[in-house]
């Protein structure tokens, strides 16, 4: 389980495979120069509710991994991530789709 912290005081755990994607679609809006906000879901355990922060290119985030390894990435998952990520409510946390169902759209024929 790793950690995404930001500013020194905000921080929320997420599983590895999806902090990665998660760093993924952040580095590529934060080099486009596109501030956006992240909301999560605090666990029950610390009160519930949720929390939002503003992403912008000064920010200080941290990712934090406990696995030592890069999971593999789904390129499906990034792009709902950036999906997300792009819309005026911001990036949250949406389920993995299975790899498979963007290769397929991908390879279907063109409507005649």
């Amino acid at each position: 389980m790793g950690k995404f912290m930001y500013e020194g005081g905000q921080k929320v755990e997420i599983e590895d495979r999806a902090l990665t994607h998660v760093q993924l679609v952040t580095t590529a809006k934060l080099r486009r120069a596109e501030p956006f906000p992240f909301t999560w879901r605090e666990d029950v355990s610390i009160g519930g509710g949720r929390t939002t922060v503003w992403i912008h290119p000064g920010s200080n985030l941290v990712f934090k991994y406990y696995g030592s390894r890069t999971p593999p990435v789904n390129r499906a998952w990034i792009d709902a991530l950036a999906f997300t990520a792009n819309s005026p409510s911001g990036l949250y946390m949406v389920p993995e789709p299975a790899e498979s169902t963007r290769l397929e759209q991908d390879l279907e024929p063109a409507s005649k």
